[in-house]
C-alpha cells in the first residue's frame, strides 16, 4: 500500500528546529498572499481585461481558497515540511511525492533567481552604475545566511517583511476607499466613470486577465511548509487556512476594485509605471513611484527569503523519504544547511544563465516552470480526494480542518484547473509554458516510477 512507504512527519522532521512562533506563522500567512506579482504583474492583466480584472481575480481567488482548504485539511492532519509532496506520496506512492516535490523545488529555486534580478534592478535604479549581478549576489548571500541559521531567523525576517507589505497595502486600500467615497482631502471621486466598459476586450481579455491572476497567487503554500517547524503545527495550519478567504478577498480583489475605479484601465501608466503607482499618482501622493519601488523591493526580498526556505525544506523532506541525494538531508543546528546551499546555488545559476544565455537556455527554463503551480494544485486536489476517506476511516479525530462540501467542491476545483489548462493551451503566450511544464512533470514522473519499481524489486 502507498501509505506504508511514507515516513511519518515526526520521523522525517524530527531533526528540524521548531523555533517558529504563532506570531511568525500568522504574519507569514498574512504576508504570503502579497507577492511582487500583485504589485507588478497585475498591470498587464488590467490592460487586457479592463474592469473585469476584478472578476478574474475573484474567480481565481475562489479556486485558490479551495486549494488552500484542501491543503489545510491534509496538513493539519499530518503536518510535514514536505507539505503537498508528502501528502501526494501518502496518497499515490513515492513516484507522486517525487514528481511534485522536485518540480516545486525547481520552481522555487528559479523564482529565487528571478526575484534577485528584480530586486537588483530596483536598487541599481537608485544607485546607477552599480552592477546588477553584485546586488543579486549580495541578496542571495544574505538570505542564504539567514536560512543557514536557526529557523527563528527566517521567521523574524518574514515577520517584518510581511508587516511592511501588509501595512503598505492596508494604507493603500484605506486611501483608495476614501478617495472613491469622495472624502479624501484634495481628491475628487471618479464615481463609476472608469467602469463603463466592463469587458473592453470581450471574453478573450477576461481569459488573459484570469491567467495572469492565477499565477499571482503563488506562494500561499509556504505557510503549510513552515507550520511543521512551529510550536503548534496543527493550530498554525488551521488558523492560516481559515483566514485565507478574507485575506484573498481584501488584498487581491479589493486592490483590483480600487485601482480600476480610480484609474482608467487603458491608461498607459497602468502598464508603464504599475497599477499601484498609477493609482497613488491619481491621489496626488508625492514620490508615489519611489514609495512603491520600496514596497516592491520588500516584496521581492520577502519572496527570496521564503523561497529559499521552502526549497530547502521540500528538499529535506524528499531526502528524508528516500527521494533524493542523502547529502541534502543533513541537518545541523536545526536547519538542513546542505539543502539551503544547494537551493541557493541553483538560484544563482539561474541568474548566471540570464546573463550568459538570455536568448535560449534562460527562456527555456522560464517556460519549464511556467505552469508548475497548476501541477502542484492538481496533485493537492487528487491527494485530498484519496486521503479524506482514509482519514475518516482510520483517524477521524485528525480532521481538524475539513474541506467544504466534500467531494463536490474538490471535483469542482479540479474542473476549474482543467479549464485553466485548456485556456493556457489556447493562448500563444502561455501554450509554450504549458508544454514546458508538462514535459518536466512527465520526465520526473517517469524517473519517480522507475525508482519506485527498482526499490520494490530490490
Amino acid at each position: 500500500m502507498p501509505s506504508t512507504t511514507v515516513r511519518t512527519p515526526q520521523e522525517s522532521d524530527a531533526a528540524l528546529s521548531h523555533g517558529l512562533k504563532q506570531r511568525h506563522l500568522s504574519m507569514i500567512a498574512l504576508g504570503g498572499v502579497i507577492g511582487a506579482g500583485l504589485f507588478v504583474g497585475s498591470g498587464a492583466g488590467i490592460a487586457a481585461a479592463g474592469p473585469s480584472i476584478v472578476l478574474a481575480y475573484a474567480l481565481s481567488g475562489l479556486l485558490v481558497m479551495l486549494v488552500m482548504r484542501m491543503l489545510g485539511e491534509m496538513s493539519a492532519a499530518h503536518p510535514s515540511s514536505g507539505s503537498f509532496s508528502a501528502h501526494a506520496e501518502r496518497a499515490f506512492g513515492p513516484w507522486a511525492g517525487f514528481t511534485v516535490g522536485w518540480a516545486f523545488w525547481v520552481l522555487l529555486c528559479t523564482a529565487v533567481g528571478l526575484e534577485g534580478i528584480g530586486a537588483a534592478k530596483i536598487v541599481t535604479g537608485w544607485l546607477p552604475g552599480t552592477p546588477e549581478w553584485a546586488w543579486t549576489a549580495l541578496f542571495m548571500l544574505v538570505f542564504c545566511g539567514t536560512n543557514l541559521a536557526a529557523v527563528k531567523n527566517f521567521g523574524e525576517f518574514e515577520f517584518w517583511f510581511a508587516a511592511l507589505k501588509v501595512g503598505a497595502i492596508t494604507l493603500f486600500l484605506t486611501l483608495g476607499v476614501l478617495a472613491v467615497a469622495g472624502v479624501l482631502p484634495g481628491t475628487r471621486s471618479p464615481g463609476a466613470s472608469n467602469l463603463g466598459e466592463v469587458f473592453p476586450h470581450g471574453g478573450e481579455g477576461l481569459v488573459v486577465g484570469l491567467l495572469a491572476s492565477v499565477f499571482a497567487y503563488g506562494g500561499l503554500e509556504t505557510v503549510t511548509i513552515a507550520a511543521a517547524e512551529s510550536e503548534d503545527p496543527v493550530r498554525g495550519v488551521a488558523s492560516a487556512v481559515r483566514t485565507a478567504m478574507w485575506r484573498i478577498a481584501v488584498f487581491y480583489v479589493g486592490s483590483m476594485a480600487v485601482i480600476v475605479t480610480l484609474v482608467p484601465w487603458d491608461s498607459a501608466a497602468v502598464v508603464e509605471k504599475g497599477p499601484y503607482v498609477a493609482a497613488l499618482g491619481r491621489l496626488g501622493i508625492p514620490a508615489a513611484a519611489q514609495i512603491m519601488n520600496a514596497v516592491v523591493l520588500a516584496a521581492l526580498l520577502s519572496a527570496m527569503n521564503a523561497n529559499v526556505y521552502g526549497a530547502s525544506r521540500i528538499a529535506h523532506s524528499l531526502v528524508a523519504r528516500g527521494q533524493g541525494p542523502k547529502a541534502l538531508g543533513r541537518v545541523s543546528g536545526g536547519a538542513p544547511r546542505v539543502a539551503v546551499l544547494a537551493s541557493c546555488v541553483f538560484g544563482f545559476g539561474c541568474v548566471a544563465l540570464s546573463h550568459w544565455r538570455p536568448d535560449d537556455v534562460f527562456p527555456w527554463l522560464l517556460n519549464m516552470i511556467g505552469a508548475v503551480i497548476l501541477v502542484v494544485w492538481i496533485f493537492i486536489a487528487l491527494s485530498q480526494l484519496r486521503l479524506r476517506g482514509r482519514l475518516e476511516r482510520e483517524a477521524p479525530e485528525r480532521l481538524i480542518v475539513r474541506m467544504w462540501a466534500f467531494p463536490v467542491l474538490t471535483w469542482g476545483a479540479l474542473a476549474g484547473m482543467a479549464a485553466i489548462l485548456v485556456l493556457m493551451a489556447r493562448e500563444p503566450g502561455t501554450r509554450v509554458q504549458l508544454y514546458g511544464s508538462g514535459a518536466m512533470t512527465a520526465f520526473l514522473a517517469v524517473v519517480g516510477l522507475v525508482r519506485q519499481r527498482r526499490r520494490a524489486a530490490g
